[in-house]
């Protein structure tokens, strides 16, 4: 029935792949099959044409931004072939919510020829913050991931293979209204879409965020420097050995904050079958 699982991620920070390997490894002992990955996270993956069949399992994730799946991903996911494999898509949210990303991503991969058989939505350690989501995925999250691998296979083993075009109710809109909007305190929209990070005197020149940007965007010659977009996913910050990279503007600073001081309840995951 199932000849193969793959896990599909986009994870710049590593959290969504904790979750999509933890999957792939567990579904993977249960049918005993292949398992496989493709980390799409840097872009000369992307430019790769990904190709699948109606015996393959695909654990399918990315991050949530602002509600969403990242835009900058929608056309290369629509590059992607299904042809009719069974997918879970799963999206890592940090600890505020997933809005419609859940429900943007299952149908894009519906689109793609992808028939969806479950979909979750986990946490992850928030992007700009090492206090919002602290440390997850953690055990308890884990625990989770290994109760819904359970259901997926029990599932499938009992002969489930949805129709065509059929999806899951996972809440949400899609198209999605728009994307998640933080205002200031006097109502006012918050745009950080121009903000890029700073490199602070620590830096010693590893070039490592260069290596690590999802984007490509941080110059080789000078890691100080841009060449292109910077889409706030955390990766030079967060895995920079020296702590030299850092955000400094006022807009950035106080929507960090204000997610900080309102998120601090624990978000669960939610699982749909």
């Amino acid at each position: 029935m199932i000849d193969r699982v793959v896990g599909m991620y986009f994870s710049p920070t590593g959290t969504t792949e904790k979750i999509v390997q933890e999957l792939v490894e567990l579904l993977s002992l249960k049918f005993q099959c292949e398992k496989a990955y493709i980390d799409f996270t840097l872009p000369g993956v992307r430019e790769e044409v990904q190709t699948f069949s109606s015996s393959d399992l695909v654990i399918f994730g990315t991050p949530v931004y602002a509600g969403r799946v990242p835009n900058v991903l929608l056309k290369y996911i629509h590059t992607v072939s299904g042809g009719e494999a069974l997918a879970v898509p799963i999206v890592l949210f940090g600890n505020r919510n997933y809005d419609d990303a859940l429900a943007e991503l299952q149908s894009l991969l519906a689109e793609d020829g992808f028939l969806p058989v479950a979909a979750g939505a986990f946490v992850g350690e928030h992007s700009f913050s090492e206090i919002l989501g602290a440390g997850r995925p953690d055990n308890a999250d884990m625990e989770v991931a290994e109760t819904f691998a359970d259901d997926i296979y029990n599932k499938l083993c009992d002969g489930f293979r949805p129709k065509k075009g059929e999806l899951l109710n996972v809440g949400g809109e899609y198209p999605s209204k728009g994307y998640y909007q933080p205002r200031d305190r006097k109502g006012n929209p918050v745009d950080i879409r121009k903000v890029k990070p700073k490199t602070s005197d620590s830096c010693n020149n590893c070039k490592l965020c260069v290596k690590v940007c999802p984007m490509g965007s941080i110059s080789f010659d000078n890691v100080r420097e841009f060449t292109g977009i910077c889409i706030k996913c955390g990766s030079c910050i967060k895995k920079c050995p020296m702590g030299a990279k850092y955000y400094d503007a006022e807009s950035y600073l106080y929507h960090q904050h204000e997610l900080e001081e309102e998120y601090t309840r624990r978000a669960e995951p939610s699982l749909f079958l």
